[in-house]
């Protein structure tokens, strides 16, 4: 199996162009496969009676990503082998984004948003949907919304929307219990699974692969602890999250063939083994060339 690494930079770059270059650089330097932003618009994200009551909520605006970054930001991305992708909050950004990206992400707390949902899927690319706080049926009304414009592929994530989540609260195997929903919907197009990770355990997410069979792993990614959402306590540094990757991609390397056979390798140690008829090494045929 393989395993696609999403580095998630959230609103960790602080609406600086510079540090959102760095973030696409750093994920391809710790072993990413793709890189992803969010695009929101605060007073199209909160009801205007929370914005009214609440300074917090008013505040992230300063956590808005400028429209006018995707361009540079897709290209960097492109140039270093990483996909791009971008999380829509708003209907509009349906089609800013469709130009850059890769595939659309669909937040947890979006998943009730049918129209949303639909609209990244009419674009045919492909659809990565986080499944937070949702019960099976609310996952299973957004999979069958995904598949009736049949983007080009679904993939499901588990995620726990607190934030950091304790490894005893991941419930990793309800890895299968989506990939078994997946299997009676028909959505016409490949539907994976995978972890969107707020642990920041490198077990959690080994075991997610190894055990659980995740195809892609979506985790926070900070630079340098700098970040607006890195003191929640979610959010991997890169030297963290480059030894991970690196660990679970040599763990995929060694499951090989599952044939039970000598590699090449062993050839002349075969020769080194105890003989059955004495119990003494090596095989007689090998000692008689003995010198």
């Amino acid at each position: 199996m393989s395993v696609k690494f999403v580095a998630e930079v959230a609103s960790n770059h602080n609406r600086d162009l510079g540090r959102c270059l760095r973030f696409v650089e750093t994920a391809a330097a710790v072993g990413c496969d793709a890189v992803k932003f969010q695009l929101f618009r605060v007073d199209e994200l909160f009801a205007p009676e929370v914005l009214r009551r609440s300074g917090r909520h008013r505040r992230r605006r300063e956590w808005e990503l400028p429209v006018a970054f995707l361009p540079e930001l897709a290209q960097a991305a492109h140039q270093r082998g990483l996909e791009f992708g971008c999380t829509p909050f708003y209907l509009e950004a349906v089609t800013e984004l469709e130009p850059f990206v890769d595939f659309y992400k669909i937040a947890s707390y979006e998943l009730l948003w049918h129209e949303l949902l639909a609209a990244c899927a009419r674009t045919g690319k492909p659809v990565v949907v986080s499944t937070g706080m949702a019960t099976l049926p609310e996952v299973r009304d957004a999979l069958a919304v995904l598949a009736e414009p049949a983007p080009r592929e679904i993939t499901l994530l588990h995620a726990i929307s607190l934030y950091p989540t304790p490894p005893e609260r991941c419930n990793l195997s309800a890895l299968e219990t989506l990939r078994r929903l997946a299997r009676t919907v028909e959505a016409g197009v490949p539907v994976h699974v995978g972890w969107s990770d707020h642990s920041v355990r490198p077990g959690v997410l080994a075991r997610a692969v190894h055990r659980w069979g995740a195809s892609l792993i979506e985790f926070h990614l900070d630079l340098d602890g700098e970040g607006a959402e890195f003191e929640a306590g979610h959010c991997w540094l890169p030297q963290q999250i480059a030894e991970t990757i690196e660990q679970i991609r040599l763990g995929l390397a060694s499951d090989g063939s599952g044939e039970k056979a000598p590699v090449p390798e062993e050839k002349e140690e075969r020769a080194w083994r105890a003989d059955p008829a004495d119990g003494l090494r090596p095989l007689r045929t090998t000692r008689q060339g003995w010198t």
